[in-house]
């Protein structure tokens, strides 16, 4: 059996009982934490209510999120975001504000382990520490120093007011407004901002008294924006903000925290503790990626074609419920959080996604593959036959058509919202750019799109020039949402410019200047190991790995498969050696934090070493090399 071949079977046994695939996100002491100071809040907040049964089970939530927090420090008395992640921060004045919040609350933390990290918190800086990380965005430099408010740790005056009465204008003005937080943050603008108001208000009497007057409406903007799921974008950090903020407010009663709560309460893990009876528990930083993670699975296993049709042949009823799945997650409607037309993708099939420009292209690349089998398939499987075709390429028309309205001024595509370009997480990326123009180029030319073809050119056209003028002089890109910890300023141009190369070669523009310094930047700033990325973080029991990442590796291997140049190839044999020799080892399911999340927090998903292997390996079979 070959490398390829293992690791399909071990991607296959992952999939829901519906056939697709949910992943799994890495604990996180950054969600941990918010959620436990938000239980901590609420529990001091409800105590005089008579139900002493909700009482005690805050009660254990909040001792087993603080037992996985005390076992999770670093040993430079800090957190980080994940397990593998060095301390920062943010997350551990997060992790102090929680421990003394559950401390007051009567959940005692030995000393010991605070002081270590307010020992921690001094020597990385304090509180310039944390505003020189963030910058001019506010997003969650705000929230941060806002909880530990909250929690009595610092004082009400080092939080910055946020404007959240301009959340009361129309969506469609935010853009013009230059708020001081990313447009999917507007839930914690109004929060936190209504709790700053509340606890240190303005000494203006105008602000102050428009302030006031804002606190309804914008109050009633948060009921319109949460999801049926009570998780605003399905994440624990915003919904924790949110509705601690509301409680400290002396809103603790109102429908936002009551489902915010509830949010929190359905999305813990409980950790199973061989030593003790007593539950630990923790939350990861969103609910999972499972669109997202279902459009990597189709895309890498469709990188051996008659491998996946063989498979579709296979299971065609589990198959199709699997492809349906993924039809239905297409928005349908105008997206109350960000205003967003019908025709995009979010990351995940539940009610807190937003659709954005990284989905909406992995699902329409994937739809790409879809139809590819159906036809491949046709006429033995009705199944696949001609009505569910349609629906493919209708779903598609107006997933390019969404894409086709967000593209920049710039040329290039942000997440969320045409024109916020003023924040680090609003503004275009090359990855995201990347990502577009490969799945605009896939359905150029499908008969039945009502997307003029001439139109889909044009944004190719113009992103390409996107990604010309963003290319750095070495010849790589930094993407948005991916990092690295091992490199200078937690910056990652192996996948920026892997994805880059990869768009570059369905567009056949490897030849020129662009696409032969990435591929040249790749090829020499390949490890010795013969891997890709990675540093000094990267641990594996098979010391001929060195310190190369599974996901970088399979990211370099696959695009430079692209190229027929000597030393590309040269360097895409090593690094599928690697990676068949990372499959041996058992060591192709070694996750590393190489995923941003909003406002730069790092995570590591379980599905991504898998897939990104099995794309690289997969092609190499399919090119019978």
């Amino acid at each position: 059996m070959t490398a390829a071949q293992k690791i399909a079977d071990m991607l296959l046994t992952q999939r829901t009982v519906d056939g697709h695939w949910a992943g799994e996100l890495s604990a996180s002491a950054l969600s941990t934490a918010t959620a436990v100071s938000t239980f901590c809040f609420y529990l001091t907040r409800m105590e005089n209510s008579a139900d002493d049964g909700r009482c005690q089970q805050f009660s254990r939530l909040i001792d087993g999120g603080v037992r996985w927090l005390v076992q999770c420090q670093n040993q430079d008395g800090g957190w980080g975001d994940t397990d593998k992640n060095y301390s920062n921060i943010a997350t551990t004045m997060l992790v102090v504000a929680a421990l003394t919040a559950a401390d007051r609350a009567d959940h005692s933390v030995a000393t010991a382990i605070r002081q270590r990290a307010r020992t921690y918190i001094q020597r990385a800086g304090g509180i310039a520490a944390l505003r020189q990380r963030y910058g001019k965005d506010k997003t969650f430099a705000v929230p941060i120093l806002a909880n530990c408010a909250m929690a009595g740790i610092v004082s009400w005056r080092e939080v910055s007011a946020l404007p959240f009465e301009a959340a009361c204008v129309p969506q469609r003005f935010y853009h013009l407004l230059q708020l001081p937080v990313v447009s999917y943050a507007i839930p914690a603008l109004v929060a936190i901002g209504q709790c700053k108001f509340i606890n240190d208000p303005p000494w203006d009497p105008v602000r102050k008294m428009i302030r006031k007057s804002a606190i309804n409406r914008s109050l009633n903007l948060l009921k319109k924006m949460q999801p049926q799921s009570g998780g605003y974008l399905e994440a624990i950090p915003l919904t924790s903000f949110v509705s601690m903020a509301l409680i400290e407010s002396g809103r603790w009663d109102h429908p936002v925290v009551k489902n915010g709560i509830q949010f929190l309460t359905e999305s813990l893990r409980a950790v199973v503790d061989g030593d003790g009876d007593d539950p630990i528990y923790c939350w990861p930083i969103d609910t999972n990626l499972a669109t997202w993670g279902t459009t990597l699975a189709i895309n890498a296993l469709a990188n051996d074609h008659s491998n996946f049709t063989a498979l579709v042949e296979s299971e065609p009823d589990r198959w199709r419920k699997c492809f349906q799945w993924l039809l239905d997650c297409q928005n349908q409607t105008v997206h109350p959080f960000t205003g967003s037309p019908p025709g995009g993708w979010g990351w995940t099939d539940l009610t807190g996604s937003v659709p954005d420009a990284d989905d909406t292209p992995g699902a329409l690349c994937a739809l790409a593959q879809i139809l590819k089998v159906c036809r491949s398939l046709e006429p033995a499987h009705e199944t696949f036959g001609d009505h569910f075709q349609q629906q493919i390429i209708s779903s598609a028309d107006a997933g390019i058509a969404w894409l086709l309205k967000l593209q920049n001024r710039d040329n290039g595509w942000p997440t969320f919202c045409r024109g916020w370009s003023n924040l680090p997480f609003d503004r275009s990326g090359s990855d995201l750019t990347a990502h577009v123009v490969r799945a605009l180029s896939v359905w150029r030319g499908v008969p039945g799109l009502t997307v003029a073809d001439s139109a889909i050119a044009q944004a190719i056209n113009t992103g390409v020039k996107y990604l010309k003028k963003t290319q750095r002089p070495d010849g790589s890109w930094l993407p948005l949402w991916f990092g690295n910890q091992d490199q200078p300023d937690d910056i990652n141009p192996f996948y920026g410019t892997a994805k880059v190369i990869q768009a570059f070669a369905d567009l056949d523009l490897l030849d020129t200047h662009a696409g032969r310094i990435g591929l040249n930047w790749m090829q020499q700033n390949q490890n010795s190991d013969g891997g890709f990325g990675g540093g000094a973080s990267v641990k594996y029991s098979d010391s001929s790995l060195g310190q190369s990442s599974v996901e970088e590796t399979a990211l370099c291997t696959d695009a430079l498969l692209n190229s027929s140049h000597p030393a590309h190839r040269t360097a895409a044999q090593k690094g599928i050696h690697w990676l068949e020799t990372a499959v041996d080892a058992s060591a192709i399911e070694t996750c590393h934090p190489i995923g941003f999340y909003f406002a730069k927090l790092w995570y590591y998903e379980k599905l991504y070493p898998i897939v990104f292997a099995l794309s690289a390996l997969a092609k190499f079979t399919r090119e019978g090399r």
